[in-house]
């Protein structure tokens, strides 16, 4: 089982508060991506999205990772160690109520 590490980091001269080990190394690995001109920046945790209809249950999304793409598109990465029930609610919502976005769930198995 991977040990989850919360805790402040500093990444590219901005500080994070990064709520696993996970969420961190991959702001690294984007950070490097962004210094070799891969991406053109990326965000952390920047936007919540709501699902305005739902009344009960998961009614919000906040996607780890905004990724500015050189080509002026966005997309979303949601790192996951493992997939609870939450969790496949919160994706499925976010896929139904915002189509045009587009987001990819990093698993473990990139971190091996």
């Amino acid at each position: 089982m991977h040990k989850t590490v919360k805790g402040w980091r500093i990444i590219g001269k901005k500080r994070y508060y990064f709520r696993s080990s996970w969420e961190m190394s991959f702001a690294l690995f984007l950070q490097i991506k962004k210094q070799g001109g891969l991406i053109k920046d990326w965000e952390y945790e920047p936007q919540t999205f709501w699902f305005e209809k739902i009344r009960r249950g998961v009614r919000s999304y906040k996607p780890d990772f905004k990724l500015y793409h050189n080509d002026n598109s966005t997309s979303w990465v949601e790192v996951k160690g493992y997939m609870d029930a939450k969790s496949k609610t919160k994706l499925k919502r976010f896929k139904k109520y915002y189509p045009e976005e587009k987001i990819e769930v990093v698993s473990s198995d990139w971190f091996k």
